[in-house]
């Protein structure tokens, strides 16, 4: 059933209203709420179902302009479900505004699964899902009518702006739910743009990403030029993408893949914090966890440790992204028949889904209602634990399992990951913690912080430390460098000795910043010193610890795996 979209009313303050404009006289339906702000963007209103789509006439005809929104549509269509309608903006042709940086010519502003618009965050999820981009947040907060008015638009480059709950609504609650403000005379041309020559507006550098998440042809160029690098051909991301399309992986699944094959003979050290600039640090680190993973499936492994291997590591990656990257990047006859083997052992066991994990995220998180989050938190990580090791193989059997951590009667470590001048100390200055071990300290207390003659005795001395803490059932943080697997195994053999909740805090920072920071540091490090620690970076991967904060340049905890809430789809 085709549906039209329903006419937003005016805010009482919006100059653009024309004299056939609804006005919301009554904004008591935001009262209370949170809401989002969304910049309204100049285009086409346009609606696409399973089976078709539609502009804001139920029987628009053809044009030109609504080919593009077609092609994407035809890649797209199979992820909406029956009964569903992705509601956005087709940017393809410029109307009273030109623009050009467009993330893509469509813009999803709404998602409804019948006549229920889903919440903002579904919103954000499915649309990214489906790979189209949401508009730009202007502001979210709980409803305040004086910021609202208080926002200024460049009016020669933006319409105006959309207010909706974040919390979703029935459509007969949409007047109350949603508004619009737009800027005076808005519609400043003296021909409408269906009657003239259609006129595309540009595409940003963002926007070959786009297309690559909504199931476009990979273009190995612009994908380089958009992320700054890499030396894979056209071939192998064209094979990559045909074979992620055979897997139905769309958004950024189907991106990390087509990325971490462009990428794969990068370091994976250096490629998280330089991804995160332009990705963002959930995508980035994915697609280097990718770019670190995928030779594992080119070795021989005993069939009987396969298994284990490929739970544990679906709690950094998607198996089955793995396994097309492993599969199109495989140099050799042996490398192809080790992937196309391992694929086998991953079918077997259930992991080749695109959520191979949730069944038993959700029957371990059914039995833990009412549970202090931190305490949810440890008993997934240790049924994920159990899970991998074959200790059990039901949701079933994590709840009994589980049981001696649901009091949240835990010692608690965090232990710090990144070189020099990463922004260790000062992130865990934020963290309450009943001690601090900072082995930098130890050295200084013994005259000097870059003396390195004494590591061994002040190390062993710092764990023995540590050992005493948890003992005590207290919370620690580990202040050191802890660069790579041999120097973090010490520690974590402790917090595993005292049952600790162990996470882990990766710090990434681009090496040009590093540099930067150490040249101001009270105590900088020698130059060949932190080169050295550049080189042997190794972060760790998420199955490594309970819990993983990756850290990004401003000091904040831009990403977390390991928890019920961040492996959420």
């Amino acid at each position: 059933m085709r549906t039209h979209y329903p006419r937003t009313p005016h805010l009482p303050w919006s100059p653009g209203k024309a004299s056939d404009d609804v006005t919301a006289a009554d904004l008591s339906g935001f009262a209370g709420r949170e809401v989002v702000v969304t910049e309204k963007l100049d285009g086409e209103n346009t609606t696409l179902y399973a089976d078709g789509l539609h502009a804001r006439s139920l029987d628009s005809a053809h044009h030109p302009s609504r080919a593009w929104v077609k092609a994407l549509h035809g890649r797209i269509a199979g992820g909406i479900p029956a009964g569903w309608r992705v509601c956005g903006e087709n940017m393809f042709a410029r109307h009273s505004i030109a623009y050009d940086d467009l993330d893509s010519y469509f813009y999803a502003f709404s998602v409804w699964r019948g006549d229920d618009c889903l919440d903002w965050a579904g919103t954000v999820r499915f649309a990214r899902m489906l790979g189209v981009p949401v508009p730009r947040t202007l502001w979210r907060g709980i409803f305040d009518e004086r910021a609202l008015r208080a926002l200024r638009l460049d009016t020669a480059r933006q319409e105006g702006f959309v207010v909706r709950t974040t919390e979703g609504f029935p459509r007969a609650g949409f007047a109350a739910r949603v508004a619009k403000w737009v800027r005076p005379a808005h519609v400043q041309t003296d021909t409408h743009w269906m009657q003239a020559p259609v006129v595309p507006n540009g595409l940003g550098p963002t926007a070959v990403l786009w297309d690559v998440r909504s199931g476009g042809t990979p273009d190995a160029a612009a994908l380089s030029a958009a992320i700054g690098g890499g030396k894979t051909g056209g071939g192998a991301v064209a094979e990559v993408s045909a074979r992620l399309d055979v897997a139905q992986r769309t958004g950024d699944a189907r991106l990390a893949g087509v990325l971490a094959t462009l990428l794969h003979d990068r370091r994976r050290s250096e490629l998280m914090p330089s991804l995160a600039e332009n990705l963002g640090m959930p995508l980035a680190r994915r697609v280097a966890d990718l770019v670190g993973l995928h030779a594992t499936l080119h070795r021989a492994v005993p069939d009987g440790q396969r298994r284990s291997g490929l739970v544990r590591m679906a709690a950094a990656v998607d198996p089955g992204v793995l396994h097309a990257v492993a599969a199109t990047v495989a140099a050799t006859k042996e490398e192809r028949e080790q992937v196309e083997w391992s694929m086998l052992h991953a079918d077997d066991a259930g992991l080749l889904g695109p959520e191979p994990l949730r069944p038993l995220r959700a029957g371990v998180r059914a039995g833990l209602d009412g549970l202090d989050p931190d305490a949810a938190d440890r008993c997934w990580a240790e049924a994920r634990d159990a899970y991998a090791a074959g200790r059990i193989s039901t949701a079933e059997e994590a709840r009994p399992y589980t049981w001696r951590w649901r009091g949240n009667d835990f010692p608690r470590l965090v232990l710090t990951v990144g070189p020099s001048g990463s922004g260790k100390s000062t992130f865990l200055a934020t963290l309450a913690a009943d001690e601090r071990i900072s082995l930098d300290d130890m050295r200084g207390a013994r005259g000097s912080r870059q003396d390195q003659r004494a590591n061994t005795e002040i190390l062993h001395s710092g764990l023995d430390r540590l050992d005493a803490a948890l003992k005590a059932n207290r919370t620690v943080v580990w202040d050191a460098t802890s660069i790579n697997g041999q120097q973090r195994a010490v520690v974590h053999a402790v917090a595993r000795r005292r049952d600790a909740w162990l996470t882990h805090a990766v710090l990434l920072v681009p090496e040009a910043e590093l540099v930067r920071r150490n040249g101001r540091r009270e105590h900088p490090v020698p130059a060949g010193v932190l080169d050295n620690q550049l080189h042997r970076f190794a972060p760790p991967y998420p199955f490594e610890a309970h819990r993983t904060w990756y850290v990004g340049r401003n000091g904040t905890v831009d990403d977390v795996a390991g928890t019920l809430d961040s492996e959420d789809p």
